[in-house]
């Protein structure tokens, strides 16, 4: 495997190329976890790895709880699939729980008013609640429990982590919370930490290879020494190759990397862009030029990926009746691209049902 292969080995690894599956729950539970904070772009994520879903079909799958949205890993918002997220949320929540320590006294959220946390929220979902943000800030209100500044976000991630509350589908625009029980019945399967960090590397590595053990912490949120035990335990399921003083891991038997893929528009966030740290950008000839501009703030965070290599980057906007995308191009005269381009801007109008007008650009030279 050469450096320039890593990224359309990833692109098949992730399914956005060659790609079989046909359902939210399918792409969402292929990938062990997607990144979610920003709900349209992940549905778009979700949408073109499997070709013919469309936006409503995400909210859908939120709505009847075959995917969950809820914090964990890193941790930030994710889509897991039912299935997956009680073995997740047992895995991570003690790491996500250490590293939240610090903000937990800061804010004055000690062990006590975190369990009241608990009690009062869950008391107010029970029964097939659906609450919003606002609704459960309205609960703690009432129920004299300071929720201001950043206490409310770390009230809500500490109920998410201990397995009382996740995401509970749509109210209009607005995301509701709803009790996990009532969601996701517990597992009468007994938790094995080990396994479970078996089955984490596992997966990520079918989704995301090739990739470095402190790639896999960093998508993982647990520790490079917990990945190569893991890595260990896989024995001949999985190999290792040296790439520019650098050890990537796939699974044994894996796709080759062999198929082309056309353009797509990631978002900022799409797992082909957050589920790497240290080999993020490894490999493509302008990975330098790419990193600085997906690091300013002051670009667009989405990223055009073409075959091998990033074309450019992109944002978007809403209109009432119309989408309209921006192109920032590397080389906005490159042959055939323009036509490669339209088809994938398409595609994303017609995953959202909405027509889409297109602009291209040279990309700005940086300040």
């Amino acid at each position: 495997m050469r450096p320039f292969d890593i990224t359309r080995r990833r692109m098949g690894a992730s399914q956005l190329t060659g790609s079989r599956l046909a359902r939210p729950e399918e792409v969402v539970h292929w990938h062990l976890a997607m990144q979610s904070q920003e709900y349209p772009p992940a549905k778009w994520s979700v949408g073109q790895r499997a070709p013919g879903l469309r936006e409503p079909d995400l909210d859908d799958a939120l709505e009847d709880g075959s995917i969950v949205r809820t914090h964990l890993l890193r941790p930030t918002w994710h889509f897991v699939a039912r299935e997956d997220i009680r073995w997740l949320l047992a895995l991570s929540a003690p790491r996500v729980h250490q590293v939240n320590a610090g903000r937990y006294r800061d804010l004055g959220l000690d062990g006590r008013t975190r369990t009241r946390c608990e009690r009062v929220i869950g008391g107010a979902l029970e029964g097939g609640a659906r609450l919003t943000r606002d609704q459960l800030a309205g609960v703690l209100d009432r129920a004299g429990i300071e929720r201001a500044g950043q206490r409310m976000p770390y009230i809500l991630i500490h109920c998410e982590l201990e397995a009382v509350i996740c995401s509970g589908g749509l109210s209009g625009k607005q995301q509701t919370f709803a009790l996990l029980d009532e969601r996701v019945p517990p597992s009468r399967r007994p938790f094995d930490r080990d396994e479970a960090m078996v089955e984490l590397v596992r997966r990520y590595l079918q989704s995301h290879g090739p990739a470095t053990p402190k790639d896999m912490a960093w998508w993982s949120g647990l520790t490079t020494g917990n990945v190569k035990e893991a890595l260990a335990a896989l024995g001949q399921e999985v190999i290792s190759e040296t790439i520019d003083g650098l050890t990537f891991w796939t699974m044994a038997g894996c796709w080759d990397g062999s198929s082309r893929g056309g353009v797509h528009l990631l978002p900022a966030y799409d797992e082909l862009i957050v589920g790497y740290r240290e080999s993020r950008w490894l490999g493509d000839p302008r990975g330098d030029a790419v990193a600085a501009a997906w690091r300013d703030p002051g670009r667009p965070g989405g990223v055009i990926l073409a075959d091998r290599h990033v074309e450019g980057h992109w944002r978007r906007t809403v209109k009432r009746e119309t989408i309209e995308i921006e192109a920032f191009l590397y080389d906005p005269n490159q042959r055939g691209f323009a036509s490669a381009l339209r088809a994938s801007v398409e595609e994303h109008g017609a995953f959202f049902d909405r027509p889409v007008t297109l602009t291209t650009a040279p990309i700005p030279e940086p300040p």
